[in-house]
């Protein structure tokens, strides 16, 4: 199934959706979540916690929507897979059942698909690997197989996103991992371990990071040759 761009989003009302916890105010940890709302606690992925005030990230100069609505994104690139689930709801963490959830990231090398002068001078115009789109389930949860995303000097190692609760508002954030994860894998994994890791950005460094801030750094599990990450993105207008 294909999808098509959202139309009729104004810049005012995309910048005026941010992402929040269920009170609006400081990072409350999962426990203390679970204790201040345990209800609303119950609805949200298991271990992911909740989203701290995340404002708008860069869109970057890569994005395109390739009109693929798929789960697996990977198109046979090379790397470790990496399960993403993300979750979109509202101010009150209660689930948006239908959100579209967009994303996009670089492969082990550091290329995205479908732009010229990717590093190596490798054109990958027409390509969509890494690419997709899922509508959410009836948890607000969107779903995608794909690997663990590659470094390209300058940036810390992320996963684009675009949430879009209704057809006419989106948020748009990146999705960052732990350093030591990121490093490990980079040393002991194949394709990514061809490469070294002298110019790798950790995430203090990449002031991206630091804006989006903790909501936006993912819940890992790494189970031998595969790993899981889940982001809650709750999304509010003001």
């Amino acid at each position: 199934m294909s999808v098509s761009a959202p139309k009729g989003l104004s810049r005012r009302r995309a910048l005026g959706l941010i992402a929040v916890t269920a009170g609006g105010g400081p990072f409350l940890d999962a426990a203390a979540f679970a204790a201040a709302r345990p209800a609303q606690a119950a609805a949200l992925i298991t271990g992911a916690g909740v989203c701290s005030i995340m404002p708008q990230t860069t869109e970057g100069p890569f994005y395109f929507d390739p009109s693929l609505d798929r789960g697996d994104i990977t198109e046979g690139r090379r790397g470790l897979p990496l399960n993403v689930r993300i979750q979109v709801v509202d101010a009150g963490c209660a689930p948006i059942p239908g959100a579209r959830v967009d994303i996009w990231h670089c492969d082990a090398e550091g290329r995205y698909s479908g732009y010229a002068r990717q590093p190596g001078g490798i054109d990958t115009s027409g390509e969509t690997f890494l690419r997709g789109t899922r509508m959410a389930d009836g948890e607000g949860i969107a779903s995608f197989t794909t690997i663990y995303p590659g470094w390209y000097p300058g940036r810390t190692p992320h996963i684009h996103f675009k949430a879009f609760p209704s057809n006419d508002r989106v948020l748009t954030g990146q999705m960052f991992f732990p350093d030591e994860v990121s490093r490990q894998v980079y040393e002991t994994v194949a394709p990514y371990n061809d490469r070294g890791t002298d110019r790798v950005m950790v995430n203090a460094r990449d002031g991206i990071a630091r804006r989006a801030g903790p909501a936006a750094l993912a819940e890992l599990v790494r189970e031998g040759g595969r790993v899981e990450a889940a982001l809650v993105v709750a999304v509010a207008e003001r």
